[in-house]
């Protein structure tokens, strides 16, 4: 996974010769747009992406989910497609893994894009001040904006949650009559 530092270069890959191409947000941007024709053919939303070093090796991967749920079948052949539409697009010249999968039951939710995904399913969010005396909230995610979550509780009432003070927010997956918690 990349993390960026602000003090520091962004990391970067090279096109062969002197060319070179930074691996941040927008480049990542111009490989989801190659991409995306190829998940909506096979009803998918993409969830997330993310391309970093492995060890010796490029990794790409594709988090993708649909309603019901996505299967391997699913993966195995958005992959083969996308492998092939990103070989023409020549957008990636290093050697690197294509790796497809769903988000997982209790995935963590980061970015914007991950929280509308979410929106309808039940999260646990943790916040860094108590917000009417609690750290810790679950419910079900109603609403989530660039400045706040908003979570429907077991109680049934409504909890709003500033994004600014949430230090992590998680899937909390549905296992049964008990809700698995993980910290």
């Amino acid at each position: 996974m990349l993390k960026f530092r602000e003090k520091w270069a962004l990391p970067t890959f090279f096109l062969g010769g002197n060319q070179a191409v930074e691996a941040g947000e927008s480049w990542l941007s111009k490989v989801e747009g190659v991409v995306s024709p190829v998940l909506a053919s096979h009803g998918l939303c993409l969830v997330d992406a993310e391309w970093g070093r492995e060890g010796r090796r490029w990794v790409l991967r594709f988090f993708v989910d649909k309603p019901g749920g996505v299967t391997v079948g699913d993966c195995q052949a958005a992959s083969r497609e996308a492998g092939d539409v990103l070989d023409v697009s020549g957008l990636i010249e290093p050697a690197y893994d294509l790796e497809f999968s769903s988000p997982g039951l209790d995935r963590q939710l980061r970015k914007d894009r991950e929280f509308s995904w979410a929106v309808g399913k039940q999260v646990h969010c943790w916040v860094r001040e108590a917000v009417e005396g609690q750290t810790e909230f679950s419910g079900r995610l109603l609403a989530a904006s660039a400045s706040m979550l908003t979570l429907e509780e077991r109680d049934g009432g409504t909890r709003e949650l500033p994004r600014a003070l949430t230090t992590k927010a998680r899937l909390e997956p549905a296992l049964g009559p008990k809700q698995a918690r993980r910290k």
